[in-house]
């Protein structure tokens, strides 16, 4: 950076090495300081947004006359504190006005006509401050054409036309007349707003031959301002990925009570670091479990955002830049913005749905969209959390008096979201419950082209979120294994509001937390299985998994206990390509729990026909299935949409759905007494265990084991495995 002299003898835009060179920067701090100079010496007072003056208390007050007294006699070397804000403010214009050659003089000495971008809402009023007292010859009068003070207009004065997008002129209809007056009288014109292509008015955009807009500031243009403020530059340097979360906000508060310019930095930084989501205490994503391939789309985005903020992949390379996620309410969607951008390290940027309808009329909401991007804008790279997204309605499924208020709505919003090269940096994560009222444009390619729904935690997904709130201090040696069992069903929401209730019980008792305490809350008075019923459930569960594994049926992935019976998880392909031979094996894999309890016990329960999700249901759906739908059975080559109630009716279909069945029984009768030792041992097994993993399962049911090696199988200890 090239040093400058208080006082440019000349303005420059931007010096050989690329940097701005600031002479402008500093002759606008000196600008505003001789304003509050003059303010001192009137004896008068002024906020940090306006220059205009106070009264001061009443001559009579004595004490006031002393400090009045010592104002008036300040030496002319002291040092006048310019307001934070507005010295920040103060530098990113100049260095806008800088970037743009020879704009500085024609503002001065031509009428050019200028369109300023603000990007947020809050600068608009600061920027309105600072153009006033910067921008113009000595004397000139400034005038807001936004007031509708057009014909006030002579060679004499300047002309801003400030716009903050909130009230329902902000567009580009409103205000064409007044700006063509303004411009048939050729006084410099300079359109302000957060989005003048959206806000201002048309024709001052037609007209506009400089088109700039803020930049942020960098660790050179914090250092002028903490000059401005303090009288001295800090010889230390702020984090860089606090500096980007900077708020205008953020500098008088910062600023207020710092005596030097090193401790202006100090609290800067601690009330930055305060919001900063991605330095606070919580988990990366690489710690959080249950998310899948949410997870692995997070971690390749939090890679790719690393590298570019290194500079080593440009924003055109990287292809995560907007995803969906949906699923039922508690299974971390909030949680997964906060992991990534923890990883990333990167600024998380929250809002939602609800957020935006809580401003007053449709202005209100629209204006709190475009907020909430640019905010994301001026903090890239980072990541934009939009939770509630089906809030926005789906504009197919919208009628009667609303469709033209959500229409604007929706359709800004979907603007916003394409403008993806106009927002580098910035990738954007929505979260709904309910993904089937999403606008499908929403998920069209170059928005939020990505669709992700996180399920349910599994039973260990469920047992290590049980361990990431516990902490290692709480059992620090008890498996949590236990608890994701009887919570089978239940979210980390569920697991996370547990510990916390049990920490509660055990803190008012004076002790430390039992797996007694966390069941407790779990259950809320069910009772776990009597044991009868445990070891019936067990070899039940065993049956399935001994006849899917000898007929190469699926994938077995694991077998739990819970409080209200046990499941044997099977993943495997339902597709046009399953044949017969597959949906036979299906049917003996389904039958099989129930075979198994005849063959230990004499005599089969009731539990495998509970419910539509049964075992019995989905045999015999498949089976009907064979027969009507898919063209494979008795019938031959036909498909009949029917009914379960209907297609009973069907003559000669009972009779071949309860053979298929049977057969399907006495094969899997077959398997399971040829493989009875593998079964008891599975099943005695899953009833100590409580829960047998697929390693688990394959050691069991190895190939060419001996009955003895089978029967002498004992738990494996997992402790550490799901902790």
């Amino acid at each position: 950076m090239l040093a400058v002299s208080s006082m440019p003898s000349a303005i420059s835009s931007i010096d050989q090495e690329g940097a701005f060179s600031d002479q402008l920067s500093r002759a606008f701090l000196q600008q505003l300081a001789q304003e509050e100079r003059r303010r001192f010496k009137a004896g008068h007072r002024a906020n940090s947004h306006d220059f205009d003056a106070e009264p001061m208390l009443d001559e009579a007050d004595a004490v006031e006359q002393i400090v009045v007294q010592d104002e008036i006699n300040r030496p002319e070397s002291a040092h006048v504190p310019v307001p934070a804000d507005l010295a920040a403010v103060a530098v990113m214009l100049a260095r806008a006005i800088e970037a743009e050659p020879g704009l500085v003089r024609r503002l001065r000495r031509e009428a050019p006509v200028v369109a300023l971008a603000t990007h947020l809402i809050d600068l608009v009023e600061p920027v309105r401050v600072v153009a006033e007292k910067c921008l113009f010859r000595p004397n000139t009068k400034v005038i807001d054409l936004a007031n509708g003070r057009a014909r006030e207009l002579s060679r004499r004065h300047a002309a801003l036309f400030v716009c903050d997008g909130i009230s329902r002129d902000a567009r580009p209809e409103k205000g064409n007349e007044i700006i063509g007056a303004a411009l048939h009288v050729r006084v410099p014109i300079v359109g302000i707003a957060p989005d003048p292509k959206r806000q201002l008015p048309r024709d001052l955009m037609r007209s506009a031959e400089h088109r700039i807009g803020l930049p942020s500031l960098d660790q050179t243009g914090l250092a002028l301002v903490v000059e401005a403020v303090v009288g001295s530059r800090p010889l230390r340097q702020i984090d860089r990925d606090l500096l980007r979360m900077i708020d205008i906000a953020d500098l008088p508060v910062a600023f207020r009570r710092a005596t030097s310019p090193d401790a202006c930095i100090e609290a800067l930084e601690r009330i930055v670091t305060a919001k900063a989501d991605f330095l606070a205490e919580g988990p990366a994503l690489e710690e959080l479990d249950g998310y899948g391939p949410a997870k692995t789309w997070g971690l390749a985005v939090a890679s790719d955002l690393q590298a570019y903020r290194a500079g080593c992949l440009t924003w055109a390379q990287i292809d995560h830049r907007g995803l969906l996620l949906s699923g039922p309410p508690g299974v971390g969607k909030t949680s997964f913005a906060r992991a990534l951008a923890k990883s990333a390290r990167v600024p998380l940027v929250t809002t939602s749905v609800a957020e935006w309808n809580a401003a007053d009329y449709l202005s209100g909401t629209l204006q709190a969209i475009r907020k909430v991007f640019a905010q994301a804008q001026a903090q890239a790279p980072c990541i934009l959390f939009i939770d509630e997204l089906d809030g926005i309605s789906d504009r197919a499924q919208i009628r009667g008096e609303h469709v033209q208020y959500w229409t604007q709505i929706v359709n800004l919003f979907l603007e916003l979201l394409a403008g993806v090269d106009e927002r580098p940096g910035v990738v954007v994560v929505a979260a709904t419950n309910h993904p089937g009222k999403i606008d499908p444009a929403v998920k069209r390619a170059g928005r939020l082209d990505r669709e992700i729904a996180i399920g349910k935690p599994d039973t260990t997904a469920l047992a290590q979120i049980f361990r990431h709130h516990l902490g290692r201090e709480i059992l620090p040696d008890a498996s949590t294994l236990p608890l994701a069992l009887a919570a089978r069903g239940m979210t980390g929401a569920d697991a996370e509001a547990f510990v916390r209730r049990a920490k509660g019980t055990a803190r008012r008792n004076g002790r430390a937390v039992t797996l007694d305490d966390l069941l407790v809350e779990i259950r809320q008075g069910r009772r776990p299985l009597p044991a009868a019923v445990r070891h019936r459930v067990a070899i039940h569960e065993a049956g399935h998994a001994v006849v899917s594994r000898t007929l190469g049926h699926g994938t077995l992935m694991d077998l739990s206990l819970h409080d209200d019976g046990g499941q044997a998880l099977l993943e495997f392909t339902d597709d046009g390509a399953v044949t017969l031979t597959v949906l036979e094996a299906g049917l003996a894999s389904l039958l099989a729990g129930r075979i198994a309890e005849e063959i230990e016990f004499g005599a089969a329960s009731i539990g495998a026909g509970f419910g539509p999700d049964s075992d019995l249901a989905l045999a015999t759906g498949i089976a009907r299935d064979i027969e009507l739908k898919w063209g494979l059975g008795h019938f031959g080559n036909i498909s009949l949409d029917a009914a379960a109630s209907e297609a009973i009716m069907v003559t000669g279909l009972l009779p071949a759905v309860v053979e298929r069945l049977r057969r399907a029984s006495e094969r899997a009768r077959s398997i399971l007494m040829e493989h009875r030792p593998a079964l008891q041992a599975v099943g005695r097994l899953l009833e100590e265990a409580g829960y047998v993993t697929r390693a688990e399962m394959d050691r069991v049911l190895a190939p060419g084991k001996t009955r003895a090696e089978t029967e002498q199988v004992v738990p494996v200890a997992r402790d550490e495995e799901v902790q």
